[in-house]
């Protein structure tokens, strides 16, 4: 007779924890201390602007599907403001399904935002990721692929960011819904920011 396997636990081998899970996603750990995880929607019943769905998977070096990581995603609204309001956040936290390795998390498209310089950037959202096996968090950064004229424009894709490698930062939309996988490591590495 073959025992299931049991839950997978965290470990303390994990670099980015190894209380990452625990800490941050408690019900997703196996504790269901709140009733919902904090940070899981960015948006209320009151938010104006339209929904839109983000999701994605996260992989690595080897292109299998990282089923451990935590996304932090910071955002503007609709009309570019960072204030947030109309039960609006503008931040979020989700992880990857640990069976699935897919994030997913219901957000409002944003407007474009002033740099500190005064320069417009594209509409985009800040995103944070930390894993087992990263050593500290790394930034990145996804776009909307209709937006493509103001890409030319935006100070950071146009303005550090190679040509050839632009396309690793604009999601790929399906109706109401944008896709945005990211790559670690490999041929289609996301382009990442120190921040």
């Amino acid at each position: 007779m073959t025992l299931p396997d049991p839950p997978k636990q965290e470990t303390a081998s994990q670099t980015a924890g190894p209380y990452v899970h625990i800490g941050l996603l408690p019900r997703m750990a196996g504790l269901a201390l709140h009733p919902v995880e904090l940070g899981r929607s960015l948006v209320g019943p009151e938010t104006k602007d339209a929904r839109i769905t983000v999701t994605g998977c996260i992989h690595d070096g080897a292109g299998d599907r990282v089923r451990d990581a935590i996304i932090e995603v910071w955002q503007a609204d609709g009309t570019g403001s960072l204030a947030g309001n109309d039960g609006f956040t503008g931040w979020g936290r989700v992880a990857t399904d640990f069976d699935t390795g897919v994030f997913s998390f219901e957000t409002i498209k944003p407007g474009c935002v002033l740099d500190a310089g005064g320069k417009v950037m594209a509409p985009h959202l800040c995103f944070w990721i930390v894993a087992r096996g990263i050593n500290m968090g790394l930034s990145t950064r996804m776009y909307f692929p209709q937006d493509s004229q103001a890409h030319e424009t935006d100070p950071v894709l146009s303005g550090y960011v190679p040509r050839e490698r632009r396309d690793t930062l604009i999601a790929r939309r399906e109706g109401d819904t944008y896709h945005f996988d990211i790559h670690l490591q490999g041929a289609r590495e996301t382009v990442f920011f120190d921040v």
